[in-house]
């Protein structure tokens, strides 16, 4: 009896140790980084992914994973992706050039995706000219999606000197909230800096969030990144900082964490390639723009943080 409780004892505690061997094992899994992203005019979202925030990889020889089906230009630009505490992965992006609403889709492995969606979210401003660069930010404090964009809303803002090529258009940052991507808060402004705003994306830093926006101004041109900061993810100061890129043009800041370092991608839009600063403070900035690899053709889109196992799923 003795030695048949002894084989008891002994099998049940070979399986706490293989139980704790795999929950160690899912807690301390590797992380990589992914990049989603467009090539062209909108053709559909492409991926690449790293292990350093430094080399970026396509994946699948940089063929298309999921093919715009929504929008009056059926485009696929701009695609801003982030995982919820499920592990859903809910994707935004510009479905046309003079839209008033944006794309979404979800997925659980960014592969298999579910049926894409119109969100209206700028139909109940009358006369809006386009909705542009959608970016999702998860608050996790709140269990919140932010879902912000820039728009052109004739009127509603003191004009601005323009390019003839840019004639007309005065963006400024709007958004709505969700928690289920069914129901959606009234779109409102989002963020107004006295300039023409566009491509807004968040990255939050202990305890601070900080916005990095491009100045859209075209007369004279500015055409670069800026940042400013908050102890939420609303609501941010106006002032914004001097520009943080250098001397050339850029567009679509994508912010990611890699060790102690905040990296900030951008598209050299006018050069055709990617260009990349870094922070240890948030405050001094250096340029690793000639350092960085990224995939030939690679556009405005969003970078993050998953599981290694995802990675190697998407191989």
């Amino acid at each position: 009896m003795k030695t048949k409780m002894m084989i008891l004892v002994s099998v049940l505690a070979l399986m706490f140790n293989g139980c704790k061997h795999v929950t160690d094992k899912e807690t301390t899994e590797k992380e990589m980084y992914l990049f989603s992203y467009f090539n062209g005019n909108g053709d559909g979202l492409h991926l690449a992914y790293s292990t350093d925030g430094m080399v970026w990889n396509s994946l699948r020889n940089d063929t298309v994973w999921l093919r715009p089906t929504v929008g009056k230009d059926k485009l696929m630009r701009d695609p801003s992706i982030v995982q919820d505490e499920e592990g859903t992965f809910h994707m935004v992006w510009t479905s046309g050039w003079w839209d008033q609403g944006i794309g979404y889709a979800s997925s659980k492995d960014l592969i298999h995706w579910s049926e894409q969606k119109n969100i209206p979210v700028m139909e109940g401003f009358e006369g809006t000219r386009n909705t542009w660069a959608p970016e999702l930010f998860y608050d996790k404090a709140d269990k919140t999606f932010y879902i912000f964009w820039a728009s052109t809303v004739p009127g509603a803002f003191p004009e601005l000197a323009t390019s003839e090529r840019e004639k007309g258009l005065n963006h400024r940052q709007y958004y709505v909230t969700t928690k289920d991507f069914k129901t959606f808060s009234d779109t409102k402004l989002y963020f107004e800096p006295g300039f023409s705003v566009i491509d807004g994306s968040i990255v939050q830093k202990g305890n601070t969030y900080y916005l990095f926006v491009k100045n859209e101004n075209s007369a004279p041109a500015e055409k670069n990144i800026r940042v400013t900061a908050n102890t939420k993810p609303y609501d941010f100061p106006i002032e914004v900082s001097a520009p943080i890129t250098g001397d050339y043009w850029a567009e679509g800041p994508a912010p990611l964490q890699v060790g102690d370092y905040v990296y900030v991608y951008f598209d050299k839009y006018t050069q055709g390639k990617y260009g990349a600063i870094r922070s240890l403070d948030m405050k001094v900035w250096e340029d690793v723009s000639d350092s960085i690899t990224f995939p030939k053709g690679i556009r405005h889109g969003t970078a993050f943080k998953v599981k290694a196992s995802v990675v190697e799923n998407l191989k």
